[in-house]
């Protein structure tokens, strides 16, 4: 018998480590691939995982994330699937937004009261992974789990950046630490496969993946008011004898919680062979556009992916992404970098416009020269424009743009003018 399964995908906090992405819109709503949100993630994995009836909380510049979830998301009458936003409201009984993950959750609970299920899937909003929920959940009904974790192993320098835990070899989580200091962790070394040792990962992480019994879940609420699952519930269960089981998965999981870690997450899927597959038979599900194909006229190509609906005049692109209706004129240069593309196309009485008014027109101008960095939406890139990130450069926030991680992002909707410099 299929188990009965809600699963809820985290909206995110603010998202400041990924500022500016996350300037006006939600973590789970910031572009990636070229063509996807990352929000899509998590729901795809839970649709090919055969759960499809999927919330998602929000809170935090959540406009253009509701927008995207309810264009993309449609289920046929005959259906029970959906996938709704729950968005953070005040009521008479609570009066605060959400104070964190576990929170979210809590304030959200009198809301499932409406469906029937027997188990609750909770996801993050943020990270890149492919995986099948249907073996974890069944993992956790074969193991008599009240709560199990999804883990991953991970190398001593990752480590202090995760929840760590240790497990016995029935996979019973025994201890559990957040983000402990480099001094701590030889003691929180775990058993793991031949392969991941010679790598040197031998501490197992929380992937922020978890499953809880439905009664269990409200049965902690009750008991415990912490605000987070990694710093409060998870540990506090432990102690309080809460059969806590490992899911121990070695696939490819990255979280993407800061500029750097994004930047090198979307430059591996230029590689010949990436970490994530897209082009497997788990598709990832996003919101048709009905754009037409893209255009290529002249230009030096290598390990570059385009979205859809772009016209590409440059010289030369090299391992980077190009997203939907992207534009860069002929002699231009792109190298190491991930162009968002843009909202909508401008037409003739657009550019007239702008050209009226001094302003470049969407996308990238002639004779640039891009070189790590990322260009958000909508950006306005004029002629002979030189834009290059470096390891060396020091972070930095400035009108059209911002430095972090070596990388430069400049801002959306951005107009960088002819023979502009950066930095």
């Amino acid at each position: 018998m299929k188990p009965s399964v809600i699963s809820i995908v985290l909206g995110g906090g603010r998202g400041s480590r990924l500022f500016p992405l996350t300037d006006k819109r939600s973590k789970p709503a910031v572009p990636i691939a070229g063509k996807y949100r990352l929000v899509d993630i998590p729901i795809s994995n839970c649709l090919n995982s055969g759960f499809n009836r999927i919330l998602v909380l929000t809170q935090f510049n959540s406009a253009s994330l509701n927008s995207h979830i309810k264009n993309t998301y449609h289920f046929d009458i005959f259906s029970k699937g959906f996938v709704d936003i729950l968005a953070a409201e005040q009521s008479t009984d609570n009066e605060n937004w959400y104070q964190g993950t576990a929170d979210a959750v809590r304030q959200s609970m009198r809301h499932l009261d409406k469906y029937d299920y027997d188990y609750i899937l909770i996801l993050s909003g943020d990270q890149l992974y492919q995986m099948d929920f249907k073996e974890m959940i069944d993992f956790h009904i074969e193991n008599g789990g009240d709560i199990t974790i999804a883990t991953i192993p991970v190398n001593s320098k990752d480590a202090t950046g995760f929840g760590i835990l240790k497990a016995n070899d029935e996979n019973q989580i025994t201890s559990f630490i957040e983000k402990p200091s480099a001094d701590l962790l030889p003691d929180w070394t775990s058993e793991v496969s031949d392969d991941m040792k010679q790598q040197g990962r031998d501490y197992l992480a929380s992937m922020g993946i978890y499953v809880f019994n439905k009664k269990v879940l409200r049965k902690m609420f009750e008991e415990d008011k912490g605000d987070d699952f990694g710093k409060d519930l998870i540990p506090n269960a432990i102690n309080n004898g809460y059969n806590t089981l490992s899911y121990q998965y070695e696939g490819y999981w990255t979280d993407i919680g800061t500029i750097g870690s994004f930047f090198e997450a979307n430059m591996d899927l230029t590689n010949e062979l990436p970490k994530f597959n897209m082009f497997s038979n788990s598709p990832i599900y996003t919101r048709p556009r009905m754009l037409p194909p893209s255009k290529i006229n002249g230009s030096f190509v290598n390990k570059a992916i385009f979205a859809d609906g772009c016209i590409i005049m440059a010289d030369k692109i090299e391992h980077s992404l190009i997203g939907n209706r992207t534009r860069i004129e002929k002699g231009s240069t792109v190298i190491r970098s991930y162009i968002m593309g843009a909202d909508y196309y401008q037409n003739t009485e657009d550019m007239a416009e702008n050209d009226a008014k001094g302003i470049p027109n969407i996308g990238v101008g002639k004779y640039c020269y891009i070189e790590n960095a990322i260009l958000d939406k909508n950006c306005h890139i004029g002629n002979n424009v030189r834009i290059i990130g470096s390891k060396h450069l020091p972070d930095g926030d400035f009108k059209t743009h911002s430095i972090k991680d070596g990388i430069i992002v400049v801002k959306k909707d951005a107009i960088i003018k002819d023979g502009t410099v950066i930095p």
